[in-house]
């Protein structure tokens, strides 16, 4: 059985290096897709193989959170106006330092494993059952407070164009304005989703899937294409000047924010990066970025990994849904076997990390990332329509419209999140049917 486990989960994670340097595509899709594979060939037979079906997912989701730092960082180029507003990452990038950056971001991936298998993992059965309990009556208000939160910090920006008056009104209010406008129209996308759903119901579990797409994966493509931006020649660093200090602090705040991410509902490690950064009022690009490495591999697997804390059992996250459409977790030989997957993908992961980055850059130096780019973006449509069909590249096209006001006006890309946030919220304080039968969707 452990042989069997090893090879499944290192199958999952060198799976998952193909799939985390192509920009855009997001591992649920194609998680999406394993499983009706894997059932069409064994049907009910998976819940007497899980030393197969788990580490396999496992080794995906874990893989796919720690690698998919390469084409964020290196395929991600942005515009020469954006240059002092963008994230360290693409700052390191647009100063031939794209490496040092996405192995940074890397070794923040590798404390969040640590985090994960030695010190939520152990306590996790004891203790997150109970604060189960007690949260669980107030997550329709701490919902909404995070739903405030994020619209008050979308702060005006701009005004210092024009005379005085309403011209510079207008342009400080422009980007607050469709930062809301943003929110609103995905939260109403997301209603019609939630309450009349078109995607067929053999395909329901990725009724969200085509909306994501559009909403986030689209849009990066095509800026991505047609950018005029030249990226320019990268170096490769011997070391990271990482020191205690900063492992310490960058574990605290990603781990904050992937935490809150992986254990509320529908609040993603966007959010729960954006929350922790405030909390612990982090300055330094480097905490910033290893932070983001921490919170993105605590909130994308740690999610999963609550799904099989004895006592618990916390469906979080598309890939829990996911497997547990196929499979529930019942004994402590499936936490163990998650938790040992989630060390051995971790680790595989990292050290692949080095080689995978070289080579996305000599790749970078014969192909022209924005090539790259158009790639992906034509191997994200033909997913979509091999899952959802052409009702799923309809919502495709209506949610890449909403994606794109951020990145013309300059506002946040988090508030396309209002797909899940407002209707879920709305349901979790029973006001959600009241609100779709005014909308007609009841």
């Amino acid at each position: 059985m452990i042989f069997t486990a090893a090879v499944s989960v290192l199958a999952g994670t060198l799976l998952s290096c193909l799939l985390a340097i192509l920009p855009g595509l997001h591992i649920y899709n194609v998680m999406g897709l394993a499983a009706i594979f894997l059932y069409s060939l064994h049907g009910g037979g998976l819940a007497a193989m899980p030393e197969v079906f788990i580490p396999f997912m496992i080794g995906l989701v874990t893989g796919w959170s720690i690698l998919n730092t390469i084409p964020s960082v290196l395929l991600g180029a942005p515009d020469e106006s954006a240059i002092f507003t963008v994230l360290p990452g693409q700052k390191y990038l647009m100063t031939g330092r794209g490496y040092e950056g996405t192995m940074m971001i890397g070794a923040g991936s590798l404390i969040g494993i640590f985090m994960l298998v030695f010190i939520i993992g152990p306590f996790a059965p004891k203790y997150l059952p109970v604060v189960r309990y007690v949260l669980n009556p107030h997550m329709h208000w701490i919902l909404w407070v995070i739903i405030t939160f994020i619209l008050m910090t979308e702060w005006p920006k701009g005004g210092n164009r024009g005379p005085a008056g309403w011209r510079k009104f207008f342009d400080a209010w422009s980007t607050l304005s469709a930062g809301l406008l943003t929110f609103f129209l995905s939260g109403l996308l997301g209603f019609l989703l939630l309450y009349r759903a078109p995607v067929s119901i053999d395909n329901a579990f990725q009724n969200i899937m085509p909306a994501f797409v559009g909403l986030f994966a689209i849009p990066w493509c095509l800026l991505n294409a047609v950018s005029g931006t030249k990226v320019p020649k990268q170096y490769l660093c011997d070391t990271l000047n990482i020191n205690g200090d900063l492992l310490l602090r960058s574990g605290i705040a990603g781990g904050i924010g992937g935490g809150f991410a992986a254990f509320f509902p529908v609040v993603t490690g966007g959010i729960g990066g954006l929350l922790a950064g405030h909390a612990t009022a982090q300055r330094d690009e480097r905490v910033f970025m290893m932070s983001q490495g921490v919170s993105k591999v605590v909130y994308y697997t740690g999610a999963l990994m609550l799904f099989f804390v004895p006592g618990l059992f916390l469906t979080r996250g598309g890939g829990a849904w996911i497997i547990k459409g196929l499979y529930t977790p019942h004994t402590w030989g499936d936490y163990y076997l998650a938790l040992g997957s989630i060390a051995l993908s971790g680790a595989l992961s990292f050290l692949l990390m080095s080689p995978l980055t070289k080579w996305t850059l000599k790749l970078m130096k014969k192909v022209d990332y924005r090539l790259i780019s158009v790639f992906a973006l034509g191997i994200i449509i033909a997913l979509v329509f091999s899952i959802t069909g052409w009702v799923g590249l309809f919502i495709m096209t209506v949610a890449t419209g909403i994606g794109l006001i951020p990145v013309l006006f300059g506002s946040r890309r988090l508030n396309c999140l209002g797909v899940l946030l407002l209707p879920i919220a709305c349901n979790m304080s029973g006001i959600g049917e009241p609100i779709a039968a005014f909308l007609g969707l009841l």
